[in-house]
C-alpha cells in the first residue's frame, strides 16, 4: 500500500467497519468475534464510540410506553401500566 501512497488504508477500512458494526447494536461477544479479538477492551471502545445507540434505545422505550398508555383506557383499571397483558 505504501507504493500507491495509501499507508493505513486497510486499518482505516477495518476501523470504519468495526465502528459501523458497533453502531448496529450487536453484543460485545459478536463484535469481538467480528473483530477477531480475544480482549473485550477494543470492542468496548468501539461500542463507546457508537453513543447514538443510547438515543435509539430511549426512543424505542418512549414509543413502547406511549403505545401501552394508549391501550386499555376502558379496561380493568390498569390502563397505562407498562407490560400489562390486558
Amino acid at each position: 500500500m505504501r507504493a500507491i501512497g495509501a499507508e493505513g488504508l486497510l486499518h482505516d477500512v477495518r476501523h470504519t467497519g468495526n465502528a459501523w458494526a458497533a453502531g448496529s447494536g450487536v453484543g460485545l461477544r459478536d463484535l469481538m468475534a467480528r473483530m477477531s479479538h480475544d480482549s473485550e477492551r477494543a470492542a468496548i471502545i468501539y461500542q463507546h464510540e457508537a453513543r447514538g445507540a443510547d438515543a435509539a434505545i430511549a426512543d424505542a422505550i418512549d414509543a413502547h410506553v406511549e403505545s401501552e398508555q394508549g391501550k386499555g383506557d376502558d379496561d380493568d383499571g390498569a390502563s397505562g401500566t407498562v407490560g400489562h397483558a390486558g
